[in-house]
């Protein structure tokens, strides 16, 4: 049987390389004016992470820069004595002073740069630990609505993937333009004072390397931007085929080969890129080369003129011979840490672009405070719709829970209900309407606040590669007697009671003594994670997913036991279950279409009716 082509979807590289236009249309000049507010982000990152050990770097890089340059001057005395009149030992012992200062100097420089070496060193780990601290602090903090937009997830990725990485190599980079800087300056001061001809000629010998970086950098970065898609996608196929709880159903309906299609396609998409990306580099780069081996012969050619002219004696001609190579050096340095500051930097931007994204998606600052008990919350009019979305999830939706009250949103997939709970507990807020509790609007209440009044038992749950107790309390431990009151209550008591650790075990086979639960054992857990809140308001979403009959009916009976004074709200597709809330919300493309409690929705006839009979018909077929 022939395969089928393989849509691929938003992984599409044919036209990768306009890019550099788009993204990275940068000239020299132009990255020579980026890269002072460049150096400046990452001198603030390194006093945050370490101002002793940023302070010292740069300090001693300074002092070598200074060596340098009394090196080189020192070794004009050394010259000049040596090629002086006179027998030869008498021109050694009156180049000996001079020679002990260019020795002294360069030990000097030696020892202040494996100084500023290990300082430099020590600022990496912590650069790293707090931009990987930033990153994570602020994507913990966004609003829930940012985890629905692909835009936010490419954006993250590329900060996740390069850009905090990296944080501390654009820091290192830095301070190694710092430091070439400073080093070409001595030398620049030198042959300067040497012959002012030589210095605009040895620009002549790394212009044309300068450009061939530039431009390489833009290529490269240009390609890594446009295969975030392929990578992501390559990762999440590559977790499908090698991860613990995909494996049982990917061998099931025997995807082996087509999951192997699918990731050959998508890394032979990249590696095309890749391919493409280093035949262009290489391109460039001998053109480079090139050019500058043209330049670095007319530099010696003009030194050799002027010798040759009389116009400056042979012992500052070999002076200039080794500042030349020295300068030379300095500007490759110089060159290639801006090239590597500029190519890191453009990563780095990323990162600096998300945080000052992700700022401006956390929740605004609130005063107000949610009542620890309320009366009613109500919904007015709300619609909500999700991003990169034409139809809203929400139309219109007015609603109403009573303290004490146990509600039930019923209604087919899609109809909104888990949307609904979700504005209702402020994880989202409404695109257009308001929630309140009692008279306070949830949009002026501090939303974590807000949120610790508040348990929710979902069907989507977390497995947290945590121990069983921290499964439980979700680091809010109350002490041992509310936790075993909790698991008690959701019969998660005898999931603990048969593992080996106790509340102690590691919940996650991947680990050393991890145990796996079953679903219905996880559910148990999860259900006991929300009564140990003992919050004002209880959301279930369809809290029995995983769980059979006997274990259903009886949660079912707990949740009604616990929340004897609480407010409970119930999403189920399990209409049996509804029959005892004291009111029934029927949602159907996002509108709420029917309201009541079940003996008042049965006589209305409508759409609740028509799914409850359904449901009662397939347990009677065959009777």
């Amino acid at each position: 049987m022939a395969e089928e082509p393989l849509d691929l979807g938003e992984v599409t590289f044919s036209d990768w390389h306009a890019h550099t236009g788009t993204l990275t249309g940068l000239r020299f000049l132009t990255m020579a004016r980026r890269l002072p507010a460049l150096i400046r982000h990452a001198m603030r990152l390194a006093w945050q992470a370490s101002p002793r050990d940023t302070t010292v770097t740069i300090g001693l890089n300074l002092v070598s820069g200074v060596f340098t340059a009394f090196g080189l001057l020192a070794t004009t005395g050394v010259l000049d004595a040596l090629f002086s009149q006179g027998p030869t030992p008498d021109r050694v012992r009156a180049a000996l002073p001079s020679l002990a200062l260019v020795a002294a100097a360069a030990a000097l420089r030696a020892s202040t740069q494996a100084l500023a070496g290990w300082a430099q060193s020590r600022l990496s780990p912590q650069i790293s630990r707090l931009a990987e601290g930033r990153l994570y602090d602020l994507t913990a903090q966004v609003e829930l609505v940012a985890f629905d937009d692909p835009e936010f997830h490419d954006a993250l990725e590329r900060a996740r993937a390069r850009g905090a990485d990296n944080a501390h190599a654009v820091v290192s980079t830095a301070i190694n333009v710092v430091t070439a800087l400073v080093s070409l300056t001595a030398v620049a001061g030198v042959l300067g004072v040497l012959h002012p001809v030589l210095l605009p000629l040895l620009l002549l010998a790394v212009l044309p390397d300068a450009w061939a970086a530039v431009r390489t950098a833009k290529m490269r970065y240009a390609a890594n931007f446009a295969v975030i898609p392929a990578m992501r996608r390559k990762w999440i196929i590559a977790d499908l085929m090698g991860g613990r709880h995909p494996a049982a159903e990917a061998r099931s309906f025997t995807m082996r080969g087509f999951l192997t299609r699918m990731y050959d396609a998508v890394a032979r998409a990249e590696q095309d890129v890749m391919l493409d990306l280093a035949r262009r580099r290489t391109v460039v780069q001998l053109i480079g080369q090139g050019l500058g081996g043209l330049g670095t012969g007319m530099v010696y050619a003009a030194l050799g003129v002027m010798l040759w002219l009389g116009t400056i004696p042979l012992a500052i001609a070999g002076t200039a011979v080794l500042a030349i190579r020295q300068g030379q050096n300095s500007l490759e340095n110089l060159m290639y840490a801006t090239n590597r500051l500029y190519e890191e930097g453009l990563y780095f931007t990323d990162f600096l672009d998300f945080c000052a994204a992700a700022e401006k998606r956390l929740p605004r600052s609130r005063s107000q405070l949610a009542p620890r008990e309320f009366a009613t919350i109500a919904a007015e009019d709300v619609h909500f719709t999700y991003p990169g979305s034409d139809s809203p999830a929400l139309r219109g939706v007015s609603i109403e829970i009573n303290r004490g009250e146990v509600i039930a949103f019923v209604g087919e997939n899609g109809s909104g209900k888990t949307t609904l709970a979700k504005i209702l507990s402020g994880l989202y807020e409404p695109g257009v309407g308001r929630v309140t509790w009692d008279d306070i609007d949830v949009a002026q209440v501090e939303p974590e606040q807000l949120r610790s009044h508040i348990a929710v038992i979902a069907q989507d749950h977390t497995r947290w590669p945590l121990t069983a107790r921290y499964n439980i309390t979700m680091g809010t431990d109350k002490g041992q007697e509310q936790l075993e009151a909790a698991a008690r209550v959701a019969g998660a008591d005898e999931v603990v009671a048969d593992l080996p650790y106790g509340y102690r075990t590691l919940l996650d086979r991947r680990f050393k003594d991890g145990q796996e639960l079953s679903g219905g054992q996880w559910q148990r857990i999860a259900v006991a994670r929300g009564f140990h809140r003992d919050a004002t308001l209880l959301i279930c979403d369809e809290p029995t997913a995983a769980l059979d009959a006997r274990a259903e009916h009886a949660l079912f009976e707990r949740i009604r036991t616990h929340a004897d004074g609480r407010t409970v709200l119930l999403i189920t597709h399990r209409l049996a279950s509804v029959r005892y809330a004291d009111r029934i919300y029927v949602l159907d493309r996002g509108k709420v279409v029917e309201q009541g409690s079940h003996r008042q929705l049965m006589v209305l006839d409508g759409l609740y009716a028509e799914l409850y009979n359904l449901q009662a018909s397939a347990y009677q077929a065959g009777v």
